[in-house]
């Protein structure tokens, strides 16, 4: 399986299933939009600590996860023995089997090459076979980021405040990119999800210390943390509310098939 650069960003295998479990807990929903089969092969892409792969492995045997991180696949092994993991990126991967369905959750605006993802999603699918995916919509945390790039600015770090480390498409700019590659696409759905964080005291740092390392790069780590605790502060008027803070989450929701 090649491998495609994309933004550096570290993943903190603990700090995700301890404080950001929400991620796959909203990914159950997902599930249910598939509507896994048992005699279905199933692609999980961008699989993550693998907790939402056992989950479909408990309707089809045959599932396999795919992620980038070595550290993400190196948990999902250790958790489920029984499924087959992989390290692979999302923005080019091949299998010489093709899939009855492509599940994703979480992952496709990590991948900047979308064009690339997309053709591989296409390829890489049975004729009839589906799409299920949930991923960052446009203007998807928008309120965090423009507080991390105020802040970076405002310290001194202009070139960690340029980074863009994510795809966040509009639903007719990803819809469009769907079709143009033979798709033909039955659901989308962009929403706002406004997502509760764990911890009251450090929520929004620790948000950053797991998804947006890709701004910290050069950066030692009291600055990262001086930084991440001036943004928390600054984003305390919108984003803590009822003694909880929240990530100003919007999702795109996509279903297309491959005819």
């Amino acid at each position: 399986m090649k491998i495609m650069r994309q933004v550096a960003q570290d993943w903190n295998v603990e700090l995700y299933n301890s404080k950001h479990a929400f991620v796959f807990d909203y990914g159950r929903s997902l599930i249910d939009a598939l509507q896994p089969q048992s005699h279905e092969r199933i692609l999980d892409l961008g699989c993550g600590s693998g907790i939402l792969t056992k989950e479909i492995a408990d309707s089809t045997g045959n599932v396999i996860g795919v992620d980038k991180s070595a550290d993400m696949i190196a948990s999902a092994r250790a958790s489920f023995p029984e499924i087959s993991f992989e390290i692979g990126d999302v923005g080019d991967f091949s299998f010489k089997a093709p899939f009855d369905a492509i599940f994703s959750n979480a992952t496709l605006h990590w991948v900047l090459q979308s064009d690339q993802a997309i053709e591989n999603m296409y390829a890489n699918l049975k004729k009839g076979g589906r799409i299920v995916l949930e991923f960052g919509g446009k203007d998807n945390i928008k309120t965090i980021i423009q507080a991390l790039r105020h802040v970076l600015s405002e310290k001194g770090f202009e070139k960690q405040a340029r980074v863009t480390p994510w795809f966040f498409p509009s639903i007719g700019e990803y819809t469009h990119a769907l079709e143009h590659y033979g798709f033909r696409v039955t659901f989308a759905h962009l929403y706002d999800r406004p997502t509760a964080l764990v911890d009251s005291e450090t929520g929004i740092v620790d948000w950053l210390m797991m998804f947006a390392t890709a701004f910290f790069e050069g950066m030692e780590e009291d600055e990262v943390l001086d930084v991440a605790k001036e943004v928390q502060n600054q984003l305390r008027p919108e984003l803590f509310k009822s003694g909880k803070w929240y990530a100003d989450y919007r999702r795109i929701r996509i279903i297309a098939h491959k005819d």
